[in-house]
Order: structure tokens, then C-alpha cells, then sequence
């Protein structure tokens, strides 16, 4: 499924820079695209998912997504929706448990990224759902992980434009970001098991992120919601 909707044969997985020296501290140091990549071969043709049944599904584009979405007639939620998914009704904590950061709570990057890898939770890449806690919503993996495809055009201040007073705001017509102009985009949330508070601190469930729908990578999923 990885990027077939726009007819793109691989997906994009990370690889850990070999030469801390001679390398800038760029994302372009940490993806290679490969070939065959899928969520059936997350690290190329001749890897497999035996074993990993209950593990989240990655190397989904935003597209691949919504076709499962309507195919077993659920939808993505909005990212007003996830957002507050995750909070599990914590309304001022960092994250869907509170504000300590914690390897117990989720799967992230300890140590440094990307040079140093503590391995604190025991997974190097993706966590069985429901290994860790869920939040008091009983809901699991609201942060770390994967991230995960929001219904919503990442707009960079949309939230500031709707105030305070707008309640279950639906996302933008379109998407709207300074730093990448015209290139349309689709909002992630939730963070990945690359995260980390050197580079990227994605599993604060305030923390919003894009990415383009035709892409997909081995830290990025979703999660289907129903009305």
C-alpha cells in the first residue's frame, strides 16, 4: 500500500547516520527511500511482520489511510478530536499521562538523537499496542509509537484564527504553512518511536506536525474512529 496512491514503488524508513563528523544534522541524514517498503515488508522485500501482529500498521500515506477508513466505514479522526483523544481529560498535562516524561508511559528515543540509543522501553522500533498504559480515556498509544494521520490540511495557525470560543473545530478548507508554501499538507499527531526532546518532542499532545499525503514512512500509522 506504501505510496501506490501516487504510484511511488517505496517508502521512506530511517537509518542511523554512520559518521556523526562528516554529516549535517538534517533529516535527509536519517531516511533512505526503499524500495518495496510496505506495511507487509517494513524494512524492504526481504523483511517481514511475522511476529509483529499486534504491532501498529506503518508505511501508510495519508490516502492509504482514508481507503481503509472507508472501507471498513470509519473515518480519521479531526485533529481536534485526537487531540483531545489524547489528553484523556488532562486538560493542561504535557502528555496523556501528565508532565514527566517517562520510557514506561510510551515508546520514544531515549538518549540522543540520533547517536545514542538507551533502548529504556525495549523496542527499537515499533511497541505492541497496549504494552503501556492507556490514558484515563482507556485509550493506548496517544503518544509515541507511530504518528498518526489526522482528517485535517495542517494549517500553521488555524487554531490561532478560530479562538477560543470555537468548539470541535473541524481543520482548514485547505493547508497553509510558510515554511513549505504551496506544497499541501496533512496533520500528524502523536509522535513516533524517533521521537525525542533533542530534535522532535512529538508525544506532547500539543505538539501538531505535517506531512504530505502522498508520503509514507515506517514511523507513521493511523488510527480509525466511528461516529
Amino acid at each position: 500500500m506504501a505510496g501506490k496512491s501516487n504510484n511511488v514503488p517505496y517508502s521512506w524508513c530511517f537509518q542511523k547516520p554512520s559518521n556523526k563528523e562528516n554529516r549535517s544534522l538534517t533529516p535527509n541524514d536519517w531516511w533512505v527511500a526503499v524500495l518495496g517498503a510496505n506495511w507487509k515488508h517494513p524494512r524492504g522485500p526481504n523483511s517481514t511482520i511475522e511476529g509483529k501482529g499486534d504491532h501498529p500498521v506503518v508505511h501508510i500515506s495519508w490516502y492509504d489511510a482514508i481507503a481503509y477508513c472507508q472501507w471498513v466505514g470509519k473515518r480519521l479522526a479531526t485533529e481536534a478530536e485526537w487531540e483531545y483523544a489524547a489528553r484523556g481529560g488532562l486538560t493542561k498535562s504535557l502528555y496523556p499521562w501528565g508532565d514527566i516524561l517517562n520510557s514506561r508511559k510510551a515508546n520514544y528515543w531515549q538518549g540522543d538523537f540520533p547517536d545514542k540509543y538507551l533502548n529504556q522501553d525495549g523496542y527499537v522500533t515499533t511497541s505492541p499496542v497496549k504494552h503501556f498504559q492507556p490514558n484515563q480515556y482507556q485509550i493506548y498509544d496517544m503518544a509515541g509509537n507511530v504518528w498518526e494521520w489526522c482528517l485535517d490540511w495542517y494549517d500553521f495557525d488555524y487554531y490561532a484564527k478560530c479562538g477560543s470560543t470555537i468548539k470541535n473545530p473541524i481543520g482548514p478548507e485547505k493547508s497553509s504553512d510558510p515554511s513549505t508554501k504551496s506544497l499541501p499538507l496533512k496533520v500528524i499527531r502523536g509522535g513516533s518511536f524517533l521521537c525525542n526532546e533533542s530534535y522532535c518532542s512529538g508525544y506532547r499532545v500539543s505538539t501538531r506536525m505535517k506531512s504530505s499525503p502522498y508520503i509514507s514512512s515506517e514511523h507513521t500509522g493511523f488510527r480509525c474512529v466511528r461516529n
